[in-house]
């Protein structure tokens, strides 16, 4: 788990060095000063704290999740974001949880977003913590739209998200408004 942490914040280290060399202000979507709305497929579906829309059928069983999240730009390319959701694992008996999510989104040369945050959700005596790492491509498709294809790596923190043996692998789009 230190291992990962460390990658992690080698990643945001870097990003930081490559924004320090480089002059010129971002102006576009990414300045300082703009908002974003964030709408998922997925992140970290298969993990209990989804701030995505999901819907999955099992066997007769349908699980959906509903979310989105928000965020501030404190500087060129970098973001603070947090995330609400819902979900309902189909399950009777079983009660829905509420979901959250805090952290950073930083847009490495303006296009190519990385991301860590943390995550967790609370419900029917459990609350799992998760870290989570993404990357990905924005590919904007209007002057304030993008659409972000990503990977995410999430890695559970406590007793409820495993201990780090119930590791979570996504494939995710991600649907952006710019403000």
């Amino acid at each position: 788990m230190k291992k990962i942490i460390l990658a992690a914040v080698a990643v945001f280290g870097f990003a930081f060095a490559a924004n320090a060399q480089d002059d010129d202000k971002a102006t576009g979507q990414t300045a300082e000063g703009k908002w974003l709305v964030e709408i998922n497929t997925g992140f970290g579906e298969a993990s209990t704290s989804n701030t995505a829309f999901s819907l999955r059928s099992i066997d007769g069983n349908t699980s959906w999740g509903v979310g989105a999240e928000g965020g501030y730009f404190i500087m060129d390319d970098l973001a603070l974001k947090a995330g609400l959701g819902y979900a309902d694992s189909g399950v009777s008996g079983v009660d829905g949880r509420f979901n959250w999510k805090v952290g950073g989104k930083y847009y490495v040369a303006s296009q190519f977003p990385v991301g860590l945050d943390l995550s967790g959700s609370t419900g029917n005596s459990t609350s799992p913590l998760w870290l989570g790492i993404q990357a990905g491509y924005a590919w904007f498709v209007a002057d304030n739209v993008s659409i972000e294809p990503g990977l995410r790596y999430g890695l559970g923190l406590n007793e409820d998200a495993g201990d780090g043996d119930l590791n979570v692998f996504g494939i995710n789009i991600g649907f952006n408004i710019f403000l």
